[in-house]
């Protein structure tokens, strides 16, 4: 059964073409790794909730986005095995390194299809 990574990212807003270079190095880096897909969404409208938002869950700043990134994998074996190895690759470390995103404001949550139309 598939099992999915996801993370919300606050990332400067004046960055978004340097964060996107970023993301399809990565995505290569998962895809290698054995993850089957892997999604970046740039927030184009995400609203300040009163209560809960991804702006909130992010403490999101005037000069940031939220970024909302899915890595499916087939298995939550094939993800322990397949993140455990991407996050040795050296140009994982070097992503993190970049600046383009505050990793200590990321939100992280897997899950299991349960539904998929």
């Amino acid at each position: 059964m598939t099992y999915i990574d996801t993370a919300v990212t606050p990332v400067k807003t004046d960055k978004k073409e340097a964060y996107t270079e970023v993301s399809a190095m990565m995505a290569q880096v998962f895809k290698k790794a054995g993850a089957l897909s892997v999604t970046e969404l740039w927030a184009l409208d995400a609203p300040y909730g009163e209560r809960t938002s991804f702006p909130r869950a992010v403490e999101l700043q005037p000069d940031e986005t939220p970024v909302l990134s899915m890595i499916i994998w087939p298995s939550k074996e094939a993800r322990d095995i397949g993140m455990h190895n991407a996050m040795q690759d050296a140009s994982m470390q070097s992503a993190f390194k970049t600046g383009l995103f505050d990793g200590a404001r990321m939100i992280f949550a897997s899950f299991e299809r349960i539904v998929d139309v």
